[in-house]
């Protein structure tokens, strides 16, 4: 006998977010819940769920804040622990889902499959798929995963180089506006990160890469929007989310900020990466923005990255530029004694500055 899944009554209409603008973008999202406080989630601990989608699902995976890793961590937060099987692969469209539907996801029988599919049937042009393919291919994925009693979530693709109006949006309008029906059609779940999105654009003048490292893959904030619409169509209320958000700001090495000193020539780079937390991001952000003259969190650590190497040049050090440094094969040495320095100063920084605000309110 087929697993009887009750889906909770959906709203469709985008989940509400307020942007707080420094330097850099802070998200904070206070999401209108789309079912009764006391109504229950539509799954429960011990169940396994896959997350069937491309290399922004793969990354979600991958990555320590990315958003599928969000999702299990925002459950746990309220007391409901998943297994998660991560199902993503790097450059997949809906016919290549389609192709190993079988082998990742229903060989593996999870209780619940999430549907990240799109941005690439778009975006890779003569190389996509045709928006009649994509809704068979979709149809195809959502019918056989209900038929292995299977609970659906499908998710809108998010938007393309951040640019609202652009020709590849323009097309995913009628992608996105097709999951939508099909999520109404055949009862799944919906979560809504395409719409979610854009209404963050729209409150933001010329928005350029808020929510994305390159146009496409989400940074810790489009990671944090992506999980919060899943949670959200998954029914965590408001409360449930603001625990589920506490918890993501605790995830170590979430935000990656790279600095880098080049040589005379520009071919030497001397470079290093500096992990945060967004807790760690936000309240040094905050110390920072305060000052006389405000500087971001990358300008502020590429500055003192600079000046911590050139200590070791001339006239304050013993190298005659950078290119000796790695000329003298110091570098890993150097680099090594920059980045004490800079966690230091980090430490510092975040000993002085006040904790960020609560973003549940």
């Amino acid at each position: 006998m087929k697993r009887l899944i009750h889906y909770p009554k959906m709203s469709f209409a985008p989940t509400h977010i307020r942007i707080v603008a420094h330097f850099s973008i802070a998200l904070v999202f206070a999401c209108a819940s789309a079912r009764a406080a006391d109504s229950p989630l539509a799954l429960k601990g011990g169940e396994k769920v896959a997350f069937l989608g491309d290399s922004i699902t793969a990354n979600g995976w991958n990555q320590p804040g990315g958003y599928v890793r969000l999702v299990a961590a925002g459950l746990k937060a309220n007391g409901v622990e998943i297994t998660p099987l991560p199902a993503g692969v790097s450059g997949n469209s809906s016919k290549d889902m389609l192709a190993r539907l079988s082998r990742d996801v229903l060989e593996k029988k999870p209780d619940w499959v999430t549907i990240s599919c799109g941005v690439n049937d778009v975006w890779h042009g003569d190389r996509g798929v045709a928006l009649e393919d994509y809704k068979r291919n979709m149809t195809s994925l959502v019918d056989q995963a209900q038929a292995a009693d299977i609970g659906v979530m499908i998710l809108t693709a998010t938007p393309i180089m951040e640019e609202p109006e652009n020709a590849f949006n323009a097309k995913l309008t009628d992608y996105t506006a097709f999951l939508r029906k099909l999520a109404a059609e055949k009862h799944c779940l919906l979560a809504d990160p395409n719409a979610d999105a854009l209404a963050v654009f729209s409150a933001t003048p010329k928005p350029r890469r808020i929510l994305t490292v390159d146009g496409v893959h989400p940074n810790p904030h489009g990671a944090e929007l992506i999980a919060a619409s899943v949670l959200e169509a998954f029914g965590l209320d408001d409360s449930q989310l603001s625990k589920a958000r506490a918890a993501w700001a605790q995830i170590p090495q979430v935000w990656d900020v790279t600095v880098t000193y080049r040589g005379s020539s520009g071919a030497k780079v001397l470079s290093l990466t500096q992990a945060l937390s967004r807790s760690e991001y936000e309240s040094i952000e905050k110390s920072l923005t305060e000052r006389d003259r405000p500087v971001s969190v990358p300008e502020f650590l590429q500055d003192a990255f600079r000046k911590n190497v050139d200590e070791y040049i001339k006239p304050r050090g013993s190298y005659e530029s950078v290119d000796a440094i790695f000329d003298a094969t110091a570098n890993l040495e150097i680099i090594k004694k920059v980045k004490s320095n800079l966690s230091s100063q980090i430490t510092d920084l975040l000993r002085k500055a006040p904790p960020p605000s609560d973003p549940a309110h």
